[in-house]
């Protein structure tokens, strides 16, 4: 395995991939065409990794590195009128601990965590100094002179999502950090009862309890789920003892219980059986009466460095495993076993009840999935290990698809073994970043948003390239699921409709259950969310935004000049292919991962805060002070 040693840019530290320098406060911005009445008031913002610390270039790194960094684009309400509505875009970093720490830190030429890179690459010597320089800078941290003490190591730069009055920014390496709309200031450490620097500080326990435990355990998945009907957030955390998965959740506090009353009583590190290691679990599924967690094979252990092996790995021979319990009762799950594969983002889960010709529930699971981990090495500009040979059961073409399960539960009592009836791509194109309308999540949605790509290769980019998303697209589950259940395709490999996308867009079919919306040449997108119509009627009857991006401003050298700019596109998500608004931006958005779309009512009903996190200023450090000195020379050595 060789690192990309060509003299290039690291390809996502390079182009539109780069890290943005500036933030804005919220900036007015000129647009294209008519903004449809359904986003008044309301802000999408999106999420991605930005480095603050980027001075050596030639370090490790990779896509997923790097402090959190949100993009938004309010679309206020300047009169009574739904048509007098004017864009303003805004981008704030997270001010997490470790962002505050290393913001001005002249010490640090590199990014305070170790990478992903080398973690999934890295030799026993280098794995163990990035962890050892990480762990000595969040000790320095505690001493005279530094900007702020790191008590969590989260960046906070994965996902969003709104709860309770709360926007939250999420990543799995600590809870998730609120922030506030519309200006994405940063409020503080949420811990499922209450965040930072909001009013009535109780001392209530939430996620990781208390001992010497609580802070991996307060470690939440970077896609929690809130259920569009009873308002609970629903999340897992993974960590590297014993159960290995806990589970929990937090109901609004308009139905939280008080004694008796039948309302919902909030669920905290609730142990999930059956997990015999530490796995990484970036998601898993939630339907309206059943969780799906995802034991797949791809370990994240840092003890397994000593005995020579990285600590982030996938075994190529190795199984994956689904557990489903009813939502309330982890300990009544029941296990499902097939071949290996990774699946980072679920895209759906719903469950069934039926009684002719027999009673049955059925938990049913949509999502994107890979059959290597390809995209680990990629994304950190690696070329992947060569594969060792695996028996021929196991062997499939490299892929990212959408697939189907259907998982029936045994009745309880029952001595039958929890067998997958269904399990099959329903699309042969490439497609991850999935996403649904959120009214109908936890239910039998009908369409599924994700980004594709018009290459033949999968999103495994080759060493030296960054996979860029050329295709929006949009598939019909409902008809797909009903076509291969009447006539199933191979099981495991099979595919319910094999067409490439070339093929798909030759198509004419106004009823096609894959329709694709392509980017002008150059062009190119990011994860898709859907905003429905007021009234709408049909689920697909809305509106996608996406951050775009026209690579003819790089120059040369591939590079992003600083006055380099994206747009937001709303594209009509019933017809995929009428770009309805477009909205200038002041500059570039970098690309990123997940984003949300956050209502005006979401927006009008945040919960009231006492302040927000700040940077420390120069005149508020002690500098002079022996042991501030002495931090700061350990500092510069560690760089």
């Amino acid at each position: 395995m060789e690192k990309n040693q060509l003299g290039l840019p690291h390809p996502y530290l390079a182009g539109n991939f780069a890290p943005i320098k500036r933030t804005r406060r919220l900036t007015r911005c000129p647009h294209t065409g008519n903004i449809p009445k359904d986003l008044a008031g309301g802000q999408y913002v999106r999420n991605g990794a930005n480095p603050i610390t980027n001075e050596d270039q030639g370090r490790d790194a990779h896509w997923f590195d790097g402090d959190g960094m949100l993009s938004g684009v309010l679309f206020h309400r300047t009169g009574r009128n739904d048509h007098e509505i004017e864009p303003y875009f805004v981008n704030q970093y997270v001010l997490t601990d470790v962002y505050l720490n290393a913001k001005d830190n002249r010490n640090l030429r590199r990014p305070f965590l170790p990478s992903i890179s080398t973690l999934v690459s890295g030799s026993l010597v280098s794995i163990f100094l990035a962890v050892t320089r990480s762990i000595l800078l969040v000790v320095l941290s505690r001493l005279p002179g530094s900007r702020r003490v790191v008590k969590r190591i989260s960046a906070a730069n994965t996902g969003m999502v709104y709860h309770d009055g709360r926007a939250l920014a999420t990543c799995e390496s600590g809870p998730p950090m609120r922030f506030q709309l519309p200006g994405l200031e940063t409020v503080g450490w949420y811990n499922g009862q209450r965040a930072e620097n909001e009013p009535y500080d109780e001392g209530q326990v939430g996620f990781g309890g208390k001992g010497p435990t609580a802070f991996m355990k307060e470690w939440t998945t970077g896609h929690p789920r809130v259920d569009p009907v009873t308002k609970e957030l629903i999340s897992i955390h993974a960590v590297f003892f014993k159960p290995y998965v806990f589970y929990s959740i937090v109901p609004p506090r308009s139905r939280v219980a008080s004694k008796n009353d039948g309302l919902l009583r909030p669920i905290f590190d609730a142990p999930i059986p059956g997990i015999r290691s530490p796995k990484m679990m970036h998601d898993f599924g939630v339907a309206a009466r059943y969780t799906v967690v995802l034991d797949l094979p791809l370990l994240m252990n840092p003890i397994d460095c000593v005995s020579g092996k990285p600590a982030i790995r996938f075994n190529a021979t190795g199984r994956s495993r689904y557990g489903v319990f009813p939502r309330y009762e982890p300990h009544k799950i029941q296990w499902y076993e097939t071949n290996q594969c990774i699946i980072f983002h679920t895209a759906n889960c719903w469950d069934t009840i039926t009684d002719s010709p027999v009673a049955e529930t059925c938990v049913h699971l949509v999502a994107c999935r890979l059959t290597s981990a390809s995209i680990l090495y990629s994304a950190g500009g690696l070329s992947p290990p060569t594969p060792k040979p695996i028996p021929p059961e196991y062997a499939e073409e490299e892929q990212c698809r959408l697939y189907y399960y259907c998982f029936p539960l045994v009745a309880d009592g029952s001595s039958e073994r929890p067998m997958i009836r269904n399990q099959w791509a329903l699309s042969a194109i490439p497609f991850e970043f999935p996403t649904v309308s959120p009214q109908h999540a936890m239910s039998a949605a009908r369409f599924v948003y994700g980004c594709s790509m018009g290459s033949p290769s999968s999103y495994s980019a080759a060493l030296g390239r960054a996979a860029k998303i050329d295709y929006i697209a949009k598939i019909d589950i409902e008809m797909l699921v009903a076509r291969g259940t009447a006539d199933p395709p191979q099981q495991i490999k099979g595919c319910v409709d094999k067409r490439t996308i070339v093929e798909v867009m030759q198509s004419a079919d106004v009823n096609d259950p894959i329709k694709l919306f392509r980017m002008p040449e150059g062009w190119y997108a990011q994860e898709a969310r859907f905003v429905p119509r007021r009234g709408a009627s049909s689920e697909d009857d809305g509106w996608l935004l996406t951050y775009v991006f026209d690579e003819s401003q790089l120059d040369e050298r591939g590079e992003c000049g600083e006055k380099a700019v994206g747009e937001l596109w709303v594209i009509d998500a019933k017809n995929m292919r009428d770009v309805i608004t477009r909205i200038h931006l002041p500059q570039r958005v970098p690309y990123g991962l997940h984003g949300a779309w956050f209502a005006e009512e979401d927006i009008a009903s945040q919960r009231a805060v006492e302040a927000t996190r700040r940077e420390t200023r120069e005149e508020e450090l002690d500098l002079s002070s022996p042991l501030s000195r002495l931090r700061d020379l350990i500092e510069k050595a560690l760089g």
